[in-house]
């Protein structure tokens, strides 16, 4: 399934959680979309994102365990179905809106909650969310840098073409005869 296709479910069953327990698993759910797309990114993604995105791989990995659920213990991940992200700029813009709705779903949670160890696994998913979410942020900059250069060639192209195409000689070549 398709990155944004796949944030888009999470995202819509984020929203009709009804209690901890699901509200835990979507959040679960989105940290493993993070590592997943970040590991799809480093390996085939633009080459500008892939550093970046082998450390989003990196934290969706070691923060998705910050939370037990039955989900995570079993290892069923909607994530396990991503085969492509066709378009890093959609899926990233959704991933970081994702994490910051898992972020404050969590936040709910864990106000909510007398018990400590939900408390401070809550704690821990936050922190993790918003660090995915800075990683995300980050690739969507590189991301913005990458298109402006590509501009700014484009542009200084132009200008040396001329705005009628590329300039020729008005004479023509030179052949050295008379």
């Amino acid at each position: 399934m398709e990155a944004e296709r796949l944030v888009t479910v999470i995202r819509q069953a984020l929203a009709e959680s009804r209690g901890t327990p699901d509200i835990i698993a979507e959040a679960w759910q989105a940290q493993a979309l993070a590592q997943a797309v970040g590991s799809r990114l480093a390996a085939s993604g633009p080459k500008a994102l892939r550093g970046e995105a082998g450390a989003l791989s990196e934290i969706g990995g070691r923060s998705s365990g910050a939370l037990d659920h039955p989900a995570a213990r079993a290892g069923v991940a909607r994530a396990a179905r991503l085969t492509e992200v066709t378009d890093p700029r959609a899926a990233l813009t959704g991933l970081a809106a994702l994490l910051g709705e898992a972020g404050m779903a969590l936040v709910g949670v864990a106000c909510e909650t007398d018990e400590q160890s939900l408390y401070w696994q809550c704690m821990e998913a936050i922190d993790a969310a918003d660090e995915s979410t800075d990683r995300v942020r980050g690739m969507l900059r590189l991301l913005d840098e990458r298109e402006r250069e590509e501009q700014a060639d484009r542009d200084r192209a132009r200008e040396r073409d001329g705005p009628h195409g590329v300039l020729r000689d008005p004479v023509g070549p030179v052949t050295g005869i008379q």
